[in-house]
């Protein structure tokens, strides 16, 4: 672990009894970085969160931030704020005195609270609401009372826990948008918790994929995406089709039905491997078309299902059943079900992945 990492994860380990939530992680977090921890459910992402929060402890392992060692140090000892996906506002408190109250049981005086308060509200973008109560507020506009509650002691490093989690979809998208707006304002770090694939996407820096405790993948969104370490990571990021085959040379593997494709791949010959082929990086052409270079597989439209800006096909190989996604625009073929089509990919398109 390097000692400027703002937060440094050195072997950690947490048990539940028998159960085992996190297993053995390691993991650096670069100072100024907007960090997701991603994964379903159970996975140990919220439990790492909250060791790194200080509201667990590991079993076993090492936790710092800036290079300093919290161990056994409690919350309030650790410089560190964190941001639940319930927004905890007093209902009888203003705006104001919500995002002050931390400041107020610290004995900050009365000047320097309604300075910071006001910094705060407008960081968050809320100037001129501080005399309001919750729930004269959106759910959006909580969220961000939330945060500069959270902002208004000065982190070094703010944890968030799925703070979402409970908006509508569409509130949700905005809210990404400022979350990582106000993330590069502030200029600190940001650890976010979600299993939510778009937001991780969509505002992270660097990703942190988890299942079953472990840490299986860190590495830029699009790293993430389009160089998956294992079948995990490939299906849980977006969608994707797998295909069973088996490696004839370095580059090359053999699909089921005989087809012989180039992939990337450095495992040995007589490997058996899985590739992972995104829908959109599957082009499709009338069968008997010549589309040039490029891996070719031939089919039959099963489905066609419309998306507005895109159209899905299921695509019938023999051996398998593939999802293709094209763009819904001028000039772009669309197919019917039953017909015969040529599914064509780049070499890069696709990873052969053995675990």
């Amino acid at each position: 672990m390097s000692d400027s990492a703002a937060v440094g994860l050195t072997g950690v380990v947490k048990r539940f009894g028998d159960v085992v939530a996190v297993d053995t992680v390691d993991l650096d977090i670069a100072d100024g970085e907007f960090f997701s921890l991603l994964g379903p459910s159970g996975c140990g992402k919220t439990t790492t969160l909250r060791m790194i929060a200080g509201l667990e402890f590991p079993t076993e392992g090492s936790v710092r931030i800036y290079g300093e060692e919290m161990g056994l140090r409690p919350p309030n000892k650790r410089p560190v704020n964190t941001v639940f996906q319930s927004y905890a506002l007093f209902p009888h408190m203003t705006v104001a005195d919500n995002v002050g109250f931390g400041l107020l049981m610290q004995k900050v005086g009365k000047s320097e609270i309604a300075e910071r308060v006001d910094r705060a509200i407008d960081l968050v973008r809320l100037s001129g609401m501080g005399d309001r109560r919750p729930s004269q507020l959106s759910g959006g506009q909580q969220q961000r009372v939330a945060l500069a509650r959270a902002l208004v002691n000065r982190p070094k490093v703010l944890l968030l826990d799925e703070p979402l989690g409970a908006l509508d979809l569409k509130l949700r998208q905005a809210m990404q948008l400022e979350l990582k707006d106000l993330q590069e304002r502030v200029g600190i770090t940001f650890v976010y918790v979600t299993h939510d694939q778009e937001e991780a996407l969509t505002m992270s820096d660097r990703i942190g994929v988890m299942n079953a405790g472990r840490l299986l993948q860190v590495g830029a969104p699009e790293q993430i995406y389009e160089t998956p370490a294992n079948r995990f990571v490939a299906d849980f990021i977006g969608e994707t089709n797998f295909i069973d085959g088996t490696v004839a040379a370095p580059g090359e593997v053999t699909l089921p039905d005989g087809t012989l494709v180039r992939v990337h791949t450095r495992s040995a010959a007589g490997t058996a491997v899985t590739l992972t082929l995104r829908p959109e990086k599957i082009q499709l052409w009338p069968d008997g078309a010549d589309p040039g270079e490029g891996n070719r597989l031939r089919g039959t439209v099963k489905r066609r299902m419309y998306f507005g800006d895109s159209l899905y096909y299921e695509v019938d190989l023999g051996f398998v059943v593939v999802d293709a996604r094209q763009e819904n625009a001028p000039g772009v073929t669309r197919f019917e079900e039953g017909e015969r089509v040529l599914a064509t990919f780049d070499p890069s398109a696709a990873e052969a992945l053995t675990e």
